[in-house]
């Protein structure tokens, strides 16, 4: 076996989630018929010549029960990620129910169709979502799939995510050589006959010149080497339907500038960095801690971080293998990214029916190691007055967080997803004398005092009237409607090494001013907060003050609001929504059965066992401070 390339597929990490908002006077009406606006019109089309296998087929060969298999096999590396776990993800279910609803409100009641093309291939390519052939009711709400949230990745189960089977049929172009595409799951599909084998071809990096190929259709693909497939799924932009893109993007003065609303841009973040630019010639390897003026990187593709190669001595891709047989050779399926959170909950529902309590774990230790490879943070004192018994005193801090990631920090779906710095001093006896960014993880309240630095990309709606981008309702609570927003409030997530797009309709940063390297246009990889501590007369000495920059999957205002939709829009619970005509399925035992989606999210999000999407600590710096 000749290796072509690691053995590399990244598909896609979707944690995208799906909501809208009421009717509303400025949003458009589609002037087509209730339910007939496709949303989903390009790429391969429902209805295969060859249905996607269940992963639990590839399983018999790629995953093994020997001592290291478990974080080193295909399989094994991929049970317990999100890709995986797409279909069983709570979290999404909750804000699928608020996309039908606001997509009905305008006349596009199947937007659940574009949200579900990424969550469930088996599902929608098997025509159990978007009507065609035989099928003429919209399964847009996921009541058509086949299976159930604990079922095992067969091929008569809809809920087994991201498959080895869908992954590794994708083509960079279409089948009469259509381009490829580079967002919202526009998947072209093998769909053909492999070399008269009788079935599409299984594609990656690797070619076989000396006959050894593995006994199943194979074709080699330079695609699955390259960063392009992941930004099939890790670039989101509105739907592009039939009718033309549903949302267009308004600048900060409201005017309309025609751009397809970009609502995630993790590949084009990537591909304006350093680490993305295949082009240049750099000096130093990935993840050298210089400064940022001189820090250079080398180029480096998305399954570099997300699907490392393996050195582990008993390395091999397939039990027929010896043990060392890919030592080296072998990109792990992990698929890592920053949720710890969701990989616990569905370990803690259906982890043991699916038999792949380890898997969570595993799934979980990697996405805190991502966590804590993604930023440095550093302290330095900038002033100091020593508090009297009865004049109180004051410090001055300087805090730095530099992005080592090769996108923003943080990346991806912003609903709900933020990172922060808690900045706290002590004083001698131990007492805190001053804190910023405080968290209570009993109530899952950040306090949002005057210094706190939060970095988060808000979208939301335009608002003629007071011309503003409004995020919130008129009670000041935080609104997420990801489908229908059509501008950005607020982007100062910190940009990868390199950045070139700080004027970058799509990805610039908002409300937010990041300085340029000198001598380019490329923005720094860095941001500073300055603090001022005021420290209580009396305080002694020594100081000590620690800074740690912490990342949650799901903020506190995002469950509410994904809860209290489900009520105030009086949406069914689960079974009655699925199992009430024209649905017929048979009721769920697992899952959220009477409650609606949005309740059982918040009540797993509630639960003493799953912590309120407990924040991760990427990294931490402290000073002390003594005269």
């Amino acid at each position: 076996m000749v290796r072509a390339a690691r053995f590399i597929v990244l598909c896609w990490l979707v944690s995208s989630f799906f909501v809208a908002t009421p009717a509303r006077a400025d949003l458009p009406v589609w002037a087509a018929v209730a339910g007939t606006l496709d949303v989903t019109p390009h790429g391969t089309q429902p209805g295969l010549a060859h249905d996607l296998i269940g992963a639990q087929n590839c399983g018999f060969c790629h995953r093994g029960a020997d001592p290291g298999d478990e974080n080193i096999m295909p399989a094994n590396t991929w049970r317990g990620s999100m890709m995986a776990n797409a279909t069983r993800d709570p979290v999404f279910w909750a804000a699928l129910d608020v996309a039908n609803n606001d997509g009905a409100s305008i006349g596009v009641p199947n937007i659940g169709d574009y949200c579900l093309r990424c969550h469930t291939p088996k599902g929608w390519y098997g025509q159990r979502v978007k009507p065609g052939g035989s099928n003429t009711l919209n399964g847009a709400n996921g009541c058509l799939l086949q299976g159930d949230y604990d079922d095992d990745d067969t091929g008569t189960n809809d809920y087994g995510g991201e498959s080895c089977h869908f992954c590794h049929r994708l083509m960079n172009q279409g089948p009469q050589g259509q381009p490829a595409y580079l967002e919202n799951a526009n998947a072209w599909l093998d769909d053909g006959d492999c070399n008269g084998a009788g079935g599409p071809c299984r594609r990656g990096p690797y070619t076989y010149e000396d006959g050894s190929g593995p006994p199943h259709e194979w074709a080699y693909s330079q695609y699955h080497e390259s960063s392009e497939i992941c930004g099939l799924c890790h670039n989101v932009t509105t739907p592009d339907t039939s009718e033309g893109p549903l949302r267009t993007l308004r600048d900060a003065a409201g005017v309309d500038t025609g751009v397809p609303f970009p609502i995630e841009r993790t590949f084009s973040e990537w591909k304006m960095s350093d680490f993305g630019d295949r082009d240049r010639i750099f000096r130093n390897g990935f993840g050298t801690r210089l400064e940022p003026s001189s820090q250079i990187a080398s180029a480096q593709e998305c399954q570099h971080c997300h699907m490392p190669n393996s050195d582990d001595p008993a390395a091999r891709a397939c039990v027929f293998d010896e043990p060392g047989a890919r030592t080296g050779n072998l990109a792990t399926h992990q698929f890592a990214g920053g949720n710890a959170w969701v990989p616990n909950i569905l370990k803690g529902q259906y982890g043991q029916q699916l038999e792949r309590e380890f898997e969570f774990n595993q799934t979980i230790a990697w996405a805190r190691a991502m966590l804590a490879a993604s930023a440095e943070v550093q302290a330095t004192r900038t002033s100091y007055v020593a508090p009297t018994p009865t004049v109180a005193g004051s410090l001055g801090l300087a805090v730095k967080v530099i992005n080592l990631s090769g996108h923003k920090l943080p990346t991806g779906y912003g609903e709900g997803r933020r990172m922060w710095l808690n900045v706290k001093v002590t004083g001698g006896n131990g007492a805190t004398v001053f804190e910023s960014g405080a968290y209570n993880p009993t109530t899952a309240v950040l306090t949002a005092d005057p210094q706190a630095k939060v970095y988060e990309i808000l979208q939301g709606i335009w608002d003629a009237g007071t011309s503003t981008c409004k995020h919130t309702d008129a009670g000041g609570a935080e609104q997420f409607h990801f489908v229908l927003n059509n501008c950005v409030a607020k982007d100062n997530r910190i940009p990868p090494l390199g950045f070139t797009g700080g004027t970058n309709l799509e990805v610039k940063p908002v409300g937010y001013t990041y300085p340029t390297v000198p001598g380019s246009t490329r923005l720094v990889n860095y941001d500073t907060t300055n603090y001022t501590a005021t420290l209580p007369a009396g305080a002694q000495p020594p100081f000590t003050v620690i800074a740690t920059l912490h990342y949650q999957t799901a903020s506190r205002e995002y469950i509410e609001f994904l809860r209290d939709e489900a009520l105030d829009h009086g949406f069914p619970g689960e079974n009655a929504m699925c199992s009430t005509a024209p649905y017929t399925r048979t009721p769920f035992t697992v899952g959220p059965q009477a409650k609606t989606r949005g309740q059982y999210l918040y009540d797993l999000w509630n639960d003493p066992a799953y912590g309120k999407s407990p924040p991760e600590v990427i990294d931490n710096a402290s000073i002390i401070v003594t005269n």
